[in-house]
């Protein structure tokens, strides 16, 4: 059997991989007089059951109505002094079109509800490009609205009891690899410009494309959260923070076709113009597998800037590369201030690797002298077995990467400008990173806001027909 590769210090150009075991916040269990409780930032002192506006959870009724109209009813408690609202999704198959959010808003799913997004893509809205990329991703123009959306909204929360969100993506997937999509996919949950987002104990499977996908936005915990889609599937990133700050994602398990994490901030002149970094972010305890892509991405969307990113206690299985930077000329900004450590990997294709040159473009307009800066990126304690083609890949712009790093099997690394440092790496990295180093980079110490947000009990009570009841808390 091989060797392991052990890296116990990098300070220089790449980032993290996945965890151990998810965990998950204390599930929903019964409580006095026929109520039960879960747990979150925020508690709703009014709920109401789909059931109260039509639902029907037989897989094939649209209860698109029904959830739109059970958000607009609940909207009226999410003013100054509202007690904010909860919907509860209770055990049933719950065919849908997209559907917005609310503020100070819960969407709960019973541990036997399943949302289902509709596979057919004329009930799905097309709207806008994001401003930071100036058209969709898969195609020039707009994009499909996600599946669970809301934007300029403040304190969202989508929990329950493992309950399921299913984009059916399968028709989705036919069609973008067919050419057959005019628009660019949706995602199943996207919010924009929100202030707090607290996701929990739900399971995400066949998204259209990208899974989770907070943009513009700030104070966001993910945790507790599985993603389960076909490895072969296109774009099915786990959790894509883009252009946030104070960014916690915890106790996650992730089956992909693309990365577990993508952090990102803009694509090319469109992402340098709106100038919204990715910042404050920290991800723990996550266990990915991606057979084509990353544990945690960097890019390539990333003019805006990424920046304070660390990464700790990541299990990967059977996945392309750990930590992935991807930037090319014509993104500008910058990924600075990156650190891993106490990654365990195993299977992996190559453990690090940095593309500058990704190549990947909205359009001909991009500035050819908008080149990115990669610095500061730490590694230390990085374990990983059965690593079958070489222990990383880094390819820098030309005359113009410098990094700093440390790395550990017998097996090449492949450099192509850049430069650093390391210290007690086997196999012994390149040549252009064996500067040496005073002593270790160390972790930051200081606590994010983002680390502060803590969450309490709630209690809520459906009534078994029609009535809604009112929250506790």
């Amino acid at each position: 059997m091989a060797s392991p590769q052990v890296l116990p210090f990098l300070c220089a150009v790449l980032l993290l991989a996945g965890t151990a075991a998810a965990r998950r916040h204390a599930p929903p269990q019964a409580g006095a007089a026929g109520q039960s409780t879960y747990t979150a930032p925020s508690c709703r002192e009014h709920t109401a059951s789909l059931l109260d506006f039509g639902g029907v959870g037989d897989g094939n009724t649209s209860n698109t109505a029904a959830f739109r109209k059970a958000v607009e009813h609940l909207s009226q408690y999410s003013g100054e002094g509202g007690g904010g609202g909860m919907l509860y999704v209770p055990a049933g198959r719950w065919l849908t079109a997209p559907f917005n959010l609310t503020s100070h808003f819960t969407l709960f799913l019973h541990a036997d509800a399943v949302i289902l997004g509709t596979q057919d893509v004329t009930q799905w809205p097309v709207i806008d490009p994001l401003p930071s990329y100036g058209r969709g991703r898969d195609h020039a123009g707009g994009r499909y609205a996600s599946l669970v959306s809301g934007s300029n909204l403040t304190d969202v929360v989508i929990t329950g009891n493992n309950g399921t969100i299913d984009g059916q993506g399968a028709t989705w997937w036919s069609k973008y690899k067919s050419g057959k999509l005019k628009y660019t996919r949706g995602y199943l949950i996207e919010l924009m410009h929100t202030d707090g987002v607290f996701i929990s104990n739900v399971t995400l499977v066949n998204s259209p494309a990208w899974n989770i996908h907070p943009v513009y936005s700030r104070n966001i915990v993910v945790s507790g959260v599985t993603i389960l889609a076909p490895t072969k599937s296109p774009n099915t990133d786990g959790i894509n923070p883009d252009s946030c700050s104070q960014v916690r994602i915890e106790d996650c398990y992730v089956v992909s076709g693309d990365d577990c994490v993508a952090i990102k901030s803009g694509w090319d002149e469109y992402g340098i113009a709106v100038g919204m970094p990715s910042e404050h972010i920290v991800v723990r305890r996550l266990t990915c597998v991606s057979p084509t892509s990353a544990v945690i991405a960097l890019g390539s969307e990333m003019s805006g800037g990424i920046r304070d990113v660390r990464a700790e206690d990541i299990t990967a299985i059977g996945t392309e590369s750990a930590v992935r930077i991807k930037t090319a000329v014509g993104r500008g900004a910058y990924v600075r201030d990156v650190y891993a450590r106490r990654m365990r990997l195993d299977g992996m294709k190559r453990v690090f690797w940095m593309t500058g040159d990704y190549k990947s473009h909205p359009d001909d307009g991009y500035d050819k002298t908008a080149v990115p800066v990669v610095e500061n990126i730490s590694y230390q304690d990085v374990v990983a077995t059965g690593v079958w083609k070489e222990a990383a890949r880094m390819q820098g712009i030309q005359a113009n990467v410098t990094a700093e790093m440390t790395k550990e099997r017998k097996v090449s690394w492949n450099c192509a400008d850049v430069e650093g440092v390391s210290a007690g790496v086997t196999p012994a990295p390149c040549a252009p990173l064996q500067g040496t180093h005073a002593g270790s980079c160390p972790f930051p110490t200081d606590t994010l806001a983002v680390d502060q947000i803590t969450v309490q009990q709630c209690s809520y009570s459906v009534a078994p027909a029609t009535t809604s009841m009112a929250g506790t808390k």
